[in-house]
């Protein structure tokens, strides 16, 4: 089975990208972030492809999706205990017997505001729903856009992000903490090596010169992580034509 994640920054903006994307790679399951509207553009020619499509969207901002060639079935659209949250972050489903969580965790700058503190609150809430599916041993992976980088190896240049929320401390901290559940970060399990991006800004050349960012993370639990035979970045989208700055991340599971 052949799952993937991609923040694709507007589905309006990108959809002819994702199409042929999909076309060419076939997953079994697109997880997408950042739909930035209430509408998910000609569906029909996502469902000629033979996929069912979940949204979770938000006008303007945000919103998730799922695609998937079986069966998606609903478990949560609100992160559970946060309930009250308003913005479009979150989809817990069932697929193939495999708990499936999308997620589009808040961003966070600037980080002398009231972002920051949003950032912090929604992922203790992700940490703490995720303990009770360890603790019920439902086999599960968790995937999307983080905004984290996990480690120095994983930005082009760890002084730039100092201070940033995405490299704050407090924020790996949270991200360690859900390490220390018996998670995996799927793609370090295949792969140690450094400049392994998933995000590139627009600006300054970014892409070409490879000064990018990893955000976007598969986190799968032990069963899950049995499972497993590859995970990987495919950056070929980044360097179409009006693409998202970030780029598909797969995972492969028997």
């Amino acid at each position: 089975m052949k799952l993937a994640s991609w923040n694709v920054n507007s589905i309006k903006a990108r959809q002819e990208i994702v199409l042929k994307w999909l076309e060419e790679v076939q997953p079994d399951v697109l997880m997408i972030q950042e739909l930035k509207g209430l509408e998910f553009p000609d569906a029909g020619r996502f469902e000629a492809l033979g996929y069912h499509i979940q949204t979770v969207p938000q006008k303007t901002y945000n919103g998730v999706a799922t695609l998937s060639k079986t069966e998606i079935k609903p478990v949560h659209n609100k992160l559970p205990g946060f309930e009250e949250d308003e913005q479009a972050r979150y989809q817990e489903m069932e697929i193939t017997g495999v708990r499936m969580i999308n997620i589009y965790a808040p961003n966070g700058n600037p980080v002398e505001t009231e972002k920051y503190p949003y950032k912090l609150k929604w992922l203790d809430h992700l940490y703490a729903h995720l303990c009770e599916l360890r603790e019920k041993d439902v086999p599960f992976l968790v995937c999307g856009d983080f905004n984290i980088i996990p480690e120095e190896r994983d930005c082009y240049d760890p002084k730039a992000w100092q201070g940033d929320a995405l490299f704050k401390l407090e924020s790996r901290e949270r991200l360690r903490k859900m390490f220390y559940l018996g998670l995996s970060d799927a793609l370090r399990v295949f792969n140690q090596q450094s400049a392994q991006y998933t995000f590139w800004d627009y600006q300054g050349g970014a892409f070409p010169a490879n000064k990018g960012i990893r955000i976007d993370h598969f986190l799968t639990s032990p069963r899950i992580t049995d499972r497993m035979t590859s995970c990987t970045i495919d950056v070929t989208p980044r360097g179409w034509e009006k693409p998202s700055d970030h780029t598909p991340i797969i995972l492969t599971v028997d």
